[in-house]
C-alpha cells in the first residue's frame, strides 16, 4: 500500500540545503538549514547558525553534511557553494545564542553541491565536491589525532585531472561500478575506477557514457540482482529520470538507458532508502523548484516529491506531494531523510526556494 504523509511547515526561508543531526546534544534530532537550526522535536524554536552569502535567488550553501570536524563531541557540518569557490565547515559553538564560526577547507572552484562517502574504508566519509567547470577531481579527507578524533583540518587529494579543454561536468556519484568492492566515482561523461589504494594509487578513467546535466548524486545500485550495479540518474537541469543498465560480457562493459520518469524536470537530488519498512530500498526524489531561476525547460511545471518502487523490471511511481507552484512542494539541492519522531519510519525534510517543510511518514 502507498505511504501516507503529513506535511508540516517549518519556515519560509529559501535555503536549498538541509541536514538532520543532534545540534545541542540532548539526544533529539534537530534540523539545520542555511542560516538557522530548528530544535527538535517540534522544530518551532529557531536559532542562528550564521549569515549566508546571497546571490540573486541563491545562497552560497549547497550541502549540509554532518561531521564532528574538530573532535569536540559536537556535530559540525560541511558545505560549499558556487560563488564562494570554496569548501567550508561550520563549527558548532555549543551555545544556541552564538553564531557558528566558518572555516575554509580549501579552494575548489565553483561547487555545484557536495556529498560524502567512505572511499578508503577508514570508517569516516571523505568529502567530495562536484565542481563542474574544473579539470581536477578531488576528495577531502578529515585529519585525525592519535585518539581518532577530528583535528579540524582536511587533507586535499586530487585523484584525477582531465586534459586541457575537458572538465568533470555536472553530476557526481560513488559506488562499486567495476564489481571489485571498491568505491568508484561517477561523473557526467564516465567513471573513475578506484585503485587498491584510493589515496595514493592511480585512478583509471572510463569514458563510457554521457549523462547530461546529471543529478548529484548519481546512485550506484544493483537493481536486477545480477551482482552488477546500475546507475540511477536524474535530469538536474531539464527533463528526465532514468536508470542505466550495466552489462558485462567477456570483460566488455556496456550501458543501456531505461526511462523512469521522462515527463518531470529538475531531479537534482536523489536518495536510495527503505522508507516503507519492507527491507528493500526505494528511490526518493523530487523537483528542485526554480533550479535555474525559471530559465530552463520544466521550471514552471507543477512541483512534486515522489518515491519509486522497483518492481523487478521497472519503477512504480508514488506521490508524496504534487501541485502547482504555490500549492505543491519541491526539493532543494540537498534534502534529508531521518526518523524525527522515533517512529521507526524515515521522515522527509524538504528545503528549497519554496520554503522548508517536513513530511512525516505515517506509514501505509
Amino acid at each position: 500500500m502507498p505511504l501516507k504523509w503529513k506535511r508540516v511547515w517549518v519556515a519560509d526561508e529559501t535555503f536549498e540545503s538541509a541536514g538532520v543531526f543532534d545540534v545541542d546534544g540532548d539526544g533529539v534530532p534537530d534540523i539545520v538549514s542555511g542560516a538557522y537550526w530548528y530544535q527538535g522535536p517540534d522544530f518551532r524554536k529557531k536559532f542562528p547558525v550564521a549569515p549566508v552569502k546571497a546571490s540573486w535567488e541563491y545562497y552560497d550553501d549547497f550541502s549540509t553534511i554532518a561531521m564532528d570536524v574538530n573532535g569536540d563531541g559536537r556535530m559540525d557540518f560541511v558545505t560549499g557553494g558556487w560563488w564562494g569557490n570554496t569548501l567550508r565547515w561550520r563549527e558548532n559553538p555549543g551555545d544556541p545564542k552564538k553564531e557558528w564560526p566558518e572555516h575554509v577547507i580549501g579552494e575548489t572552484g565553483n561547487v555545484e553541491t557536495t556529498r560524502a562517502w567512505d572511499i578508503d574504508g577508514c570508517g569516516t566519509p571523505e568529502v567530495v565536491p562536484n565542481t563542474p567547470p574544473t579539470r581536477d577531481v578531488k576528495i577531502f579527507k578529515l585529519k585525525k589525532d592519535a585518539a581518532g578524533k577530528g583535528t579540524g583540518e582536511f587533507e586535499r587529494i586530487t585523484i584525477f585531472q582531465f586534459p586541457e579543454g575537458q572538465t568533470q561536468g555536472h553530476g557526481l556519484g560513488c559506488g562499486d561500478v567495476a564489481g571489485n568492492g571498491r568505491m568508484d566515482i561517477v561523473l557526467r561523461k564516465g567513471w573513475l575506477e578506484c585503485p587498491a589504494d584510493p589515496l595514493k594509487g592511480k585512478w583509471i578513467w572510463h569514458p563510457d557514457f554521457e549523462l547530461g546535466n546529471a543529478s548529484v548524486p548519481v546512485l550506484v545500485v544493483d537493481l536486477n540482482g545480477d551482482g552488477v550495479n546500475e546507475l540511477i540518474v536524474g535530469g538536474a537541469h531539464g527533463y528526465g529520470l532514468d536508470w542505466w543498465q550495466q552489462t558485462v560480457v567477456a570483460g566488455k562493459r556496456s550501458w543501456t538507458k531505461h526511462p523512469i520518469d521522462p515527463f518531470n524536470a529538475q531531479y537534482h537530488d536523489l536518495m536510495w532508502a527503505d522508507i516503507d519498512g519492507d527491507g528493500t530500498p526505494e528511490l526518493v526524489t523530487g523537483k528542485r523548484h526554480r533550479a535555474h531561476c525559471g530559465n530552463e525547460a520544466g521550471e514552471w511545471d507543477d512541483l512534486g516529491i515522489y518515491y519509486f518502487k522497483w518492481t523487478g523490471e521497472s519503477f512504480a511511481k508514488q506521490v508524496i506531494d504534487y501541485g502547482p507552484i504555490g500549492e505543491g512542494k519541491g526539493l532543494g539541492i540537498h534534502f534529508a531523510l531521518a526518523d524525527l519522531r522515533g517512529s521507526g519510519r524515515l521522515d522527509l525534510v524538504a528545503p528549497g526556494k519554496d520554503g522548508l517543510y517536513i513530511y512525516y511518514n505515517e506509514g501505509p
